[in-house]
Order: structure tokens, then sequence, then C-alpha cells
């Protein structure tokens, strides 16, 4: 089982029952992965005018977000902070491997980040969850030339969506700076079918499927 997120090492009979109700509302030419996140981030910038990294929002779907606080909050309430912390700080660690699903660009170059700071877990009065967290830059960068990164699980276990309305905003950004978003291309027939095969037979469609589905963020700086 994949455990990219602690609270999915399900037993078996309980993924089966998942299964079989995402199966009852999807029909047979779609296909879905097995979590889902909608995220807002924030590119940082320091004094300077460097980019220090990019601070995420992610809020986790329900199926997810009622493993995640089940048995906690008192009287009906949702769970604090206090009590969803150890819960953060081990979905925080077990993303490492993974390179926090975050990957960055300068210049046709690979950017690597730091550990993640400033790490919380929420629920809202729904009880929908939301990670957050500074991921930043191992080196921080100029903002001259344009800086990138994408949100995506490489084998689509995970589907990470930016928010419709803001979904990237600019901290402390020089004058001038600005932010836009590049939607994927639509995938090609054989890879639809490659999608759909891989959810109703509940295996990962390729290591490299994520990247195709993932929305590019460009920041660009005079």
């Amino acid at each position: 089982m994949n455990s990219r997120f602690p609270i999915l090492s399900w037993t078996s009979s309980v993924l089966a029952t998942v299964l079989a109700m995402w199966l009852g509302l999807v029909r047979g030419a779609d296909a879905h992965p097995h979590v889902w996140v909608a995220v807002r981030s924030e590119v940082a910038f320091g004094p300077d005018g460097k980019i220090l990294g990019v601070r995420h929002a992610w809020e986790f779907d329900e199926m997810y977000s009622a493993f995640a606080v089940q048995g906690l909050g008192k009287n009906g309430k949702p769970p604090t902070r206090e009590e969803l912390a150890p819960l953060a700080k081990t979905n925080v660690e077990s993303l490492a491997e993974f390179e926090f699903f975050t990957f960055a660009k300068q210049g046709g170059s690979k950017l690597k980040f730091k550990e993640p700071v400033d790490v919380t877990l929420e629920s809202d009065d729904k009880k929908i969850v939301t990670l957050r967290f500074l991921l930043p830059l191992e080196t921080p960068v100029p903002a001259q030339k344009p800086f990138s990164f994408q949100v995506y699980d490489p084998t689509y276990f995970v589907s990470f969506g930016f928010e419709k309305q803001n979904p990237v905003t600019l901290s402390k950004a020089p004058a001038g700076c600005s932010v836009s978003t590049m939607e994927p291309k639509p995938l090609a027939a054989d890879e639809n079918k490659k999608l759909s095969e891989a959810f109703f037979q509940n295996f990962s469609p390729g290591a490299d499927f994520g990247v195709k589905l993932a929305t590019r963020v460009i920041v660009a700086c005079p």
C-alpha cells in the first residue's frame, strides 16, 4: 500500500469498500487517483528580491480528511492544531522521499529544496484537513530569470490540482513581478485508456504520468 501519507495505510477490506464507492460514482471512460489535494501556493521573496521558496496549503478530500480526524476532537468539534501536530510531523517526514511533490526549475536546471518549516495541519468546521508548510529553496535564486514549479505525484496516486481562484500568490515580491499558470495538454487517447485501466485494476499508470497532468506555475520579474 502506498505510504505517501501515513493515514493511507488502510486494510485491504477498507480499501475495497472505498474503491467500491468510487466505482459507483465514476463513468467507465473516466479515471481517478486515490487521494485528491486542492493546492494554493505562495512564492516567498526575501528583502534582497531573491526567491526564498514556496509556501503550500494543501486541502485534502473528504475521504482522506475523515481518516485523518477519526477519533480526534471533542464534543463534535474539529481537532485542534495541537492534536494534529504529531500527524503533521509524520506526514511531512514521509513526503521527503517524494521531494514533497514539488519540482522547481530555473534556466532549465532543477532546483533543490531544504526541509520544510512552519508545518501545521488544520481541520475546519467540516473536518476537512489542510496541511500548510514553507518549502525553502536550498539556495535562494534571483528573480530576474523565470522561475517555475509544478506540484504533482509522478505515479498519479495522489492528484494535486490548483484552486481556480487565486491559486498562486507572491509574497514581498519586487515591483513588476507577475505569476501565471500553464495548464497541461489534454491526454492522448491511448494515455486516457492507460489511466482508466490503471484505476480499475488498482495499479499505477506509470512513474511519469503525474507530470503530464500537472499545471506549471511561472514567476517572472523585470
